[in-house]
Protein backbone atom coordinates (compact mmCIF):
# COMPACT_ATOMS: atom_id res chain seq x y z
CA UNK A 1 0.00 0.00 0.00
CA UNK A 2 1.36 3.39 -0.96
CA UNK A 3 0.51 5.49 2.08
CA UNK A 4 2.63 8.26 3.49
CA UNK A 5 3.65 7.64 7.06
CA UNK A 6 6.24 8.26 9.71
CA UNK A 7 9.36 6.37 10.69
CA UNK A 8 8.69 2.66 11.07
CA UNK A 9 5.45 2.72 9.10
CA UNK A 10 4.81 1.02 5.79
CA UNK A 11 4.86 4.44 4.15
CA UNK A 12 7.45 6.60 2.49
CA UNK A 13 10.52 7.71 4.43
CA UNK A 14 14.03 8.85 3.63
CA UNK A 15 15.45 5.30 3.70
CA UNK A 16 13.31 4.12 0.79
CA UNK A 17 13.45 4.73 -2.92
CA UNK A 18 16.44 5.92 -4.87
CA UNK A 19 18.87 3.39 -6.26
CA UNK A 20 20.65 0.53 -4.51
CA UNK A 21 24.34 0.69 -3.74
CA UNK A 22 26.95 -1.89 -2.82
CA UNK A 23 27.00 -5.37 -4.24
CA UNK A 24 23.33 -5.22 -5.32
CA UNK A 25 23.78 -1.91 -7.13
CA UNK A 26 26.88 -3.29 -8.86
CA UNK A 27 25.01 -6.46 -9.89
CA UNK A 28 22.08 -4.47 -11.30
CA UNK A 29 24.46 -2.29 -13.32
CA UNK A 30 26.40 -5.33 -14.53
CA UNK A 31 23.26 -7.21 -15.55
CA UNK A 32 21.12 -4.42 -17.00
CA UNK A 33 23.79 -1.82 -18.01
CA UNK A 34 22.36 0.78 -15.61
CA UNK A 35 19.86 1.19 -12.81
CA UNK A 36 17.62 3.27 -15.06
CA UNK A 37 17.53 0.51 -17.71
CA UNK A 38 16.73 -2.07 -15.02
CA UNK A 39 13.95 0.11 -13.64
CA UNK A 40 12.51 0.68 -17.13
CA UNK A 41 12.66 -3.04 -18.03
CA UNK A 42 11.06 -4.24 -14.80
CA UNK A 43 8.42 -1.50 -14.96
CA UNK A 44 7.48 -2.36 -18.56
CA UNK A 45 7.38 -6.08 -17.81
CA UNK A 46 5.21 -5.50 -14.75
CA UNK A 47 2.80 -3.08 -16.42
CA UNK A 48 2.45 -5.62 -19.23
CA UNK A 49 1.22 -8.44 -17.00
CA UNK A 50 -2.12 -9.54 -18.46
CA UNK A 51 -4.75 -9.59 -15.75
CA UNK A 52 -3.37 -10.08 -12.26
CA UNK A 53 0.10 -11.11 -11.25
CA UNK A 54 3.56 -9.94 -10.28
CA UNK A 55 6.71 -8.41 -11.72
CA UNK A 56 9.88 -9.68 -10.05
CA UNK A 57 13.56 -9.09 -9.57
CA UNK A 58 15.06 -12.42 -8.64
CA UNK A 59 18.39 -14.15 -8.42
CA UNK A 60 19.34 -17.56 -9.76
CA UNK A 61 20.67 -19.44 -6.71
CA UNK A 62 23.09 -21.48 -8.85
CA UNK A 63 24.63 -18.82 -11.09
CA UNK A 64 24.00 -15.90 -8.66
CA UNK A 65 22.82 -13.83 -11.66
CA UNK A 66 19.97 -11.35 -11.39
CA UNK A 67 16.96 -11.65 -13.67
CA UNK A 68 13.53 -10.12 -14.04
CA UNK A 69 10.42 -12.19 -14.54
CA UNK A 70 6.65 -12.00 -14.40
CA UNK A 71 4.23 -14.48 -12.93
CA UNK A 72 0.53 -14.63 -13.59
CA UNK A 73 -2.02 -14.70 -10.82
CA UNK A 74 -0.61 -16.18 -7.61
CA UNK A 75 2.07 -18.30 -9.28
CA UNK A 76 5.15 -18.23 -7.00
CA UNK A 77 8.47 -17.10 -8.45
CA UNK A 78 10.82 -19.81 -7.17
CA UNK A 79 8.83 -22.89 -8.29
CA UNK A 80 7.79 -21.19 -11.54
CA UNK A 81 11.18 -19.82 -12.67
CA UNK A 82 13.82 -21.13 -10.27
CA UNK A 83 14.61 -17.56 -9.19
CA UNK A 84 14.80 -16.55 -5.53
CA UNK A 85 12.56 -13.48 -5.10
CA UNK A 86 14.24 -10.21 -4.15
CA UNK A 87 11.66 -7.58 -5.17
CA UNK A 88 8.06 -8.22 -6.13
CA UNK A 89 5.62 -5.72 -7.58
CA UNK A 90 2.02 -6.79 -7.04
CA UNK A 91 -0.24 -5.86 -9.94
CA UNK A 92 -3.42 -7.43 -8.69
CA UNK A 93 -6.04 -4.68 -8.81
CA UNK A 94 -6.51 -4.75 -5.03
CA UNK A 95 -2.93 -3.45 -4.68
CA UNK A 96 -3.57 -0.18 -6.47
CA UNK A 97 -7.18 0.39 -7.51
CA UNK A 98 -8.26 2.66 -4.65
CA UNK A 99 -5.46 5.15 -5.32
CA UNK A 100 -4.70 4.65 -9.02
CA UNK A 101 -7.96 3.26 -10.44
CA UNK A 102 -7.04 1.38 -13.61
CA UNK A 103 -3.85 3.36 -14.31
CA UNK A 104 -1.34 0.62 -13.57
CA UNK A 105 1.66 2.50 -15.05
CA UNK A 106 1.27 5.32 -12.49
CA UNK A 107 1.14 2.80 -9.65
CA UNK A 108 4.26 1.00 -10.88
CA UNK A 109 6.10 4.32 -11.31
CA UNK A 110 5.32 5.27 -7.69
CA UNK A 111 6.49 1.89 -6.33
CA UNK A 112 10.08 2.97 -6.94
CA UNK A 113 9.66 5.73 -4.32
CA UNK A 114 9.16 3.18 -1.56
CA UNK A 115 11.45 0.29 -2.47
CA UNK A 116 13.45 -0.78 0.58
CA UNK A 117 16.82 -1.47 -1.05
CA UNK A 118 18.45 -2.26 2.30
CA UNK A 119 16.10 -5.21 2.77
CA UNK A 120 16.54 -6.37 -0.81
CA UNK A 121 20.33 -6.12 -0.45
CA UNK A 122 20.18 -8.36 2.64
CA UNK A 123 18.15 -10.98 0.76
CA UNK A 124 20.56 -10.82 -2.17
CA UNK A 125 23.61 -11.22 0.06
CA UNK A 126 21.97 -14.23 1.75
CA UNK A 127 21.67 -15.96 -1.64
CA UNK A 128 25.28 -15.09 -2.49
CA UNK A 129 26.42 -16.79 0.75
CA UNK A 130 24.65 -20.05 -0.09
Amino acid sequence: ELVEGGEGSSGINAEYGGAPSGVLGDAITSTFSSFDKFKAELSALTVGVQGSGWGWLGVDPTTKRLAIAKCANQDPLLPTTGLVPLLGIDVWEHAYYLQYKNVRPQYVAKIWDIVNWKDIQQRYEAVLRQ
